[in-house]
């Protein structure tokens, strides 16, 4: 289980090294964070790139998932002789494959179809024998290294970032064009938007992202990213909005794509639209910016 990583080996503190996935951890991979104590080594979010090379770069003695996504849990199985932790409200998507099936909500077809890409490709192991950490909880690696857990949900319900010293992992807080993430039946708009408000706090020299930015270097570079990231939302609302100047139905809005571009194709595309539609019409409704003119149709007023 060691391989070398050369120079896709990111040395950023004494403790603290970034495993940087192929085309910069863009999915299906992604960069994986290795922290060094005396005592005990630790490996976040072990992607598909560190199965595919064969480990990581030194034994590792404990694996920690940020949240219960395939992407993030490929290397479980790989690592499947050492102790393995996440958030306990994403206890049931690391556990068994139906637990992962409920944070995403698929079933029928796209249920069929994702169970095998998750088999296939992100080589998923139920590991019924994690252990569930919760806010704030302390993983002491000795010598003075610490990996502290921050809830940070929204994404799914126990997604958490991690302060280690003078570096914070903001997992699938990934600060990219894309914008975030909330699509599941296991992710929350209103919560999404408070993580986002409360990572905005934290001070660190280095922040390191799953996907596609990586290593992130001084605060104020990671202020406007967030700040850009955040705004994301407001633009999709925005445009939804203006969709439903005329009435249509949540479906019209989810065919209609807001979240992924028209030619993306993935098992879980529909149930994205479908779901991140549902919150932005209830979040309107709040707010007296939409109606529902009938059972089921919506327009903005």
């Amino acid at each position: 289980m060691i391989a070398d990583w050369g120079a896709d080996e990111r040395k950023l503190t004494e403790s603290v090294s970034v495993l940087c996935g192929t085309n910069k951890g863009g999915y299906p991979s992604g960069n994986s964070l290795l922290v060094r104590g005396t005592g005990e080594t630790v490996l976040i979010d072990p992607s598909i790139d560190v199965v595919d090379r064969g480990g990581a770069p030194v034994p590792v003695d404990a694996v920690i998932n940020s949240h219960s996504h395939e992407d993030h849990m490929a290397g479980n199985g790989f690592f499947g002789d050492v102790r393995l932790h996440v958030h306990e409200a994403d206890l049931p998507g690391v556990t068994s494959m139906d637990g992962l099936m409920a944070v995403y909500g698929l079933d029928g077809d796209a249920r069929v179809e994702f169970e095998q890409t998750v088999l296939d490709e992100f080589h998923y192991t139920p590991r019924p024998d994690a252990a569930g950490f919760t806010d704030g909880h302390v993983f002491d690696l000795g010598g003075g290294t610490h990996v502290e857990s921050v809830h940070l949900p929204g994404h799914t319900r126990g997604h958490s970032g991690f302060r280690i010293g003078d570096v914070f992992f903001l997992s699938d807080i990934d600060l990219t064009g894309f914008g975030p993430y909330y699509g599941d039946v296991w992710s929350d708009l209103d919560d999404f938007e408070e993580s986002l408000v409360k990572v905005r706090e934290e001070e660190a020299e280095f922040y390191v992202t799953f996907h596609h930015k990586g290593v992130i270097e001084g605060r104020d570079t990671f202020v406007e990213l967030l700040d850009a990231f955040h705004s994301v939302i407001g633009r999709r609302h925005d445009a939804m909005l203006d969709f439903l100047a005329e009435p249509h139905t949540i479906t019209e809005m989810a065919e209609h794509r807001f979240i992924y571009r028209p030619h993306v194709e993935m098992a879980f595309v529909d149930s994205v639209e479908q779901r991140s539609a549902e919150m932005h019409v209830a979040r309107m409704i709040r707010q007296g910016a939409a109606t529902e003119i009938e059972p089921g149709r919506y327009r903005s007023t």
